[in-house]
């Protein structure tokens, strides 16, 4: 189930709102990529070519932002 919910005014989270697991990260954000979508870059996190952080317990993740200014990201576990 997804909930969404409709507002008058609204400005955009600082954070990820939105999700989701993917089972090869660097194949999901590539076509993204070729589908116009632009990465987010983070000052402090080392990031790849295409945007994907790797962090020390070995998770990827890869942020990017819907036309609302929402942060979503993808991420391999």
């Amino acid at each position: 189930m997804l909930r969404i919910a409709k507002v008058k005014e609204f400005t955009p989270a600082p954070f990820t709102v939105l999700g989701w697991e993917v089972e090869h990260i660097e194949e999901a954000a590539a076509e993204l990529h070729k589908n116009g979508v632009t990465f987010e870059r983070f000052p402090g996190l080392t990031q790849d070519a295409l945007g994907i952080w790797s962090a020390p317990g070995g998770a990827k993740v890869a942020w990017f932002k819907d036309p609302d200014g929402n942060i979503l990201s993808l991420s391999q576990h």
